[in-house]
């Protein structure tokens, strides 16, 4: 297979199904593509029915393009990230990993046009992160969740509203933003900067107020973003855990024990929002996000200084929280089953606590009229206790 050809097949790939996200290539598996949170095989002439081992590496190489850094990750680490564009069609975030002796490649459709906070319907705390001028903002959540999409629509509200330097270091540049209010610098990883510890110490020195950092993903580049959020920028990232408390226990786990009460003290100082983000199964079709966030306070501090412990966990604090701007992953549910977005069972399988959805789903169905028990009606049981009849024995 040569270029023209990768380049057919992606495209009638991305014409098989609506609503496509990814495209899985595997060994012993047809082209695959995620369809709503499914995947469904994509039916080609000839037909592909099950990919060779060979095939998936030409596929593979002819996506490396020859890079010799992306060649030498592959080889090295079994795994290496690019992107790749369909010229006037759609462009792609690329990871090509070894598994068995062969090759997978995974590609993540991009957007092509920035999203706005209106357009996501991002919770009101979305808006309220645009304006912070200082300290670090995460957002946090599984792979595939919609976080790099999030950040987009934060970095527009930046942008249409702020007259600010704005330096992104990303891995690849998944939305290309036009120049508006701000200015706007967006460099990536393999092409601009070699790694995200070298791309941050180089950003301190471009005179950003803003910058967006793809993810932290070690101790030093959490380090010197800790130090840029110290010396007044702020700094947007994200990291791949799934509540508030796992995200402070993430950061503090990447520095040696005897760092920890130093790590504390800043982070406790930096951290202005964690916003955490599930995707729900929608009715009809689809997908919807789920939002759990919380913003910087004293009982926050606290809670970051000593750690979480009975009746002063993240959790409690959320709940408590709810006039300054924070929720739950729970309330975000009920909230979405109450406007007829998602079912019952998916509000159930996705809750944190289901003793809590379970009880405001319950009051949703009440305000509704609808019965809230597949009990019938009660009645006292006037043979307990009485002799059976011998034809009962």
């Amino acid at each position: 297979m040569r270029k023209p050809e990768i380049d057919h097949i992606l495209t009638k790939m991305l014409e098989s199904h609506p609503n496509i996200s990814d495209f899985i290539i595997t060994v012993d598996k047809p082209l695959q593509v995620d369809s709503a949170g499914q995947l469904v095989p994509v039916t080609l002439r000839p037909p592909f029915e099950k990919l060779t081992p060979f095939q998936t590496e030409i596929f593979a190489l002819n996506l490396i393009n020859r890079d010799h850094r992306l060649m030498q990750d592959l080889i090295k680490e079994g795994a290496c990230d690019l992107s790749y564009e369909l010229p006037g069609v759609a462009r792609f975030r690329v990871n090509i990993f070894s598994q068995l002796g062969h090759y997978s490649i995974v590609l993540r459709k991009l957007e092509s046009i920035v999203p706005s906070c209106a357009e996501l319907g991002l919770p009101e705390a979305y808006y309220r992160i645009a304006r912070e001028k200082n300290g670090i903002v995460l957002i946090t959540g599984a792979t595939g969740t919609g976080k790099t999409t999030s950040l987009a629509a934060i970095i527009n509200e930046i942008n249409e509203h702020s007259s600010v330097h704005i330096v992104t270091l990303e891995d690849p540049v998944e939305y290309t933003h036009p120049q508006k209010q701000s200015t706007i610098n967006q460099r990536e990883l393999g092409k601009d900067f070699d790694t995200f510890v070298n791309g941050l110490r180089a950003a301190m020195r471009q005179a950003p107020k803003v910058i967006l950092v793809g993810e932290m993903r070690d101790r030093e580049s959490v380090e010197i973003a800790l130090n840029a959020a110290e010396t007044g920028h702020l700094v947007l990232s994200t990291l791949h855990t799934i509540d508030a408390g796992q995200t402070i226990n993430r950061i503090i786990g990447m520095f040696p024990r005897d760092e920890e009460n130093q790590i504390r003290l800043r982070l406790a100082d930096a951290i202005r929002w964690i916003a955490c983000q599930r995707l729900l199964p929608q009715e009809g079709g689809g997908r919807v996000a789920a939002f759990e966030v919380v913003s910087t306070s004293l009982r926050v501090k606290d809670v970051i200084l000593h750690g979480e412990s009975e009746g002063k966990t993240f959790h409690d604090i959320i709940t408590q929280g709810k006039a300054f701007g924070m929720m739950t992953f729970d309330d975000c549910i009920i909230t979405l089953f109450s406007q007829g977005i998602i079912s019952e069972n998916t509000a159930i399988a996705y809750s944190t606590n289901r003793a809590i959805v379970n009880r405001g789903l319950d009051m949703v169905k009440k305000t509704r009229g609808e019965q809230t028990t597949t009990l019938g009606s009660l009645e006292v049981d006037r043979a307990y206790g009485k002799k059976k009849p011998e034809s009962w024995k």
